[in-house]
């Protein structure tokens, strides 16, 4: 695959279109530009000439783009004016748009009903959970790594990044290990346009495979709900005074946003820090020089990935911002993989350098009362993946360009081709 042309668009098209256009004809949304790696002019011109921006005409209708670090912190911390509310549209672009219901979860909500929830699930993921859960997360590790292919081209998405998030998924969610590789395929469905070729061809296929998805969480919770409480996802869900008498479609609401969640941040940035380190080799022998640094470089990656490239909200209100008059029931855009690259709050931010000052100033996991519950747990998994991998490997060599996701949400890898050399 010939670098930055995907889907007819380079990225050189795509900066000449972005300095072209007029500026209020300039649309970010498109998930052509992010499956080419193309979007950063647009996002570079925004940043420059018009932060708060409207795109009047768009296939989910208009929206109002936010591109900067400290107005993204702004809106993502004003839930009072700003909401996330499934009802009047949620936390995605696209969503009040498809021709599906909404889907109660507790990510699209807002007080207090957001803080209830979260509360139910909030251990699974909390310090003492992670401490336990971190030595079988390293033997998993271990175990993927030992088994992979030396010498030989393989594809580290699937062998590795899907591989191990989707066992602590299934652990998470004390399923079958065996059902692994189910639970990350209906989040690919979850976050999946329809179209030909792609991973569900039409809407009816994704409602097919929602049912079966839904089927078999329904079975895990009357499994739980009839079973002493333990420290797994959906026990917390179903033994919790708060959310043990929620309706069955916010149950399923809260499984596919704890799914997705857990899914999409920690393997689309085990995939990029493979895919950055090899694009900026210079850091790949610092780290292998140093193995201090991992900690450092997995919050720069964390942020040069910006693995969810952006949150939708609401406004609730009629809000000035910034100099514009953000209307009532207007759709407001929070492109987090914008605000990571915001060079009036993060230095050199296009530059991807794994022992800055402050490798955790990012903006990935959102701010205030949304912020990713599952941070650390995604944070963890990525330090023990690359301690184990600096114990074995002298390095993992990418052979081409990685097939990237079709998406303006999701910003990820489908496929990573590498090669890990044999030792001399």
């Amino acid at each position: 695959m010939a670098d930055g042309h995907v889907a007819g668009i380079t990225r050189e098209q795509a900066r000449a279109e972005a300095y072209s256009l007029p500026i209020e004809k300039l649309d970010p949304a498109q998930p052509a530009l992010f499956q080419a790696d193309a979007m950063w002019p647009i996002f570079e011109r925004l940043r420059a000439e018009d932060p708060v921006h409207y795109t009047e005409e768009h296939e989910f209708g208009p929206y109002w783009s936010i591109t900067k670090y400290n107005d993204i912190m702004a809106i993502d911390t004003d839930h009072n004016r700003f909401s996330s509310d499934f009802m009047k549209g949620g936390i995605t672009i696209a969503g009040g748009q498809q021709n599906m219901d909404p889907l109660p979860m507790f990510i699209a909500m807002d007080p207090p009903k957001h803080d209830i929830q979260r509360k139910a699930v909030s251990p699974a993921v909390a310090p003492h959970a992670l401490n336990e859960m971190a030595p079988q997360i390293r033997e998993r590790a271990g175990k993927i790594l030992d088994g992979l292919p030396i010498g030989e081209e393989f594809d580290w998405v699937d062998l590795v990044s899907k591989e191990l998030t989707a066992m602590t998924l299934a652990t998470l969610f004390d399923a079958p290990q065996e059902d692994r590789r189910k639970i990350t395929y209906w989040s690919d469905v979850v976050t999946a346009a329809p179209m030909p070729g792609a991973i569900v061809e039409t809407f009816e296929q994704k409602m097919e495979i929602f049912r079966e998805y839904h089927a078999y969480f329904t079975e895990l919770w009357n499994q739980k709900v009839n079973a002493p409480p333990s420290f797994d996802l959906i026990s917390l869900l179903a033994h919790s005074p708060a959310t043990r008498d929620m309706e069955p479609r916010e149950y399923f609401g809260n499984v596919v946003l704890l799914t997705v969640g857990g899914n999409d941040t920690t393997r689309n940035t085990i995939s990029g820090s493979i895919y950055a380190l090899n694009k900026n080799p210079d850091q790949y022998a610092k780290l292998r020089a140093n193995p201090d640094l991992i900690s450092s470089m997995v919050s720069e990656t964390i942020r040069w990935q910006t693995p969810l490239a952006h949150m939708r909200r609401t406004a609730v209100e009629d809000v000035e911002f910034r100099g514009k008059s953000i209307k009532a029931g207007d759709k407001v855009v929070m492109w987090y993989v914008s605000g990571n690259r915001d060079d009036e709050v993060i230095e050199n931010p296009n530059a991807y350098i794994i022992d800055r000052e402050r490798p955790r100033q990012h903006i990935s996991f959102g701010f205030g009362i949304h912020r990713c519950v599952g941070n650390r747990l995604a944070e963890l998994q990525l330090q023990i993946i690359w301690e184990e991998i600096l114990k074995r490997f002298p390095e993992v060599i990418l052979v081409d360009e990685p097939k990237r996701v079709y998406s303006s949400f999701v910003k990820g890898y489908e496929t990573l081709p590498v090669i890990i050399p044999r030792r001399n």
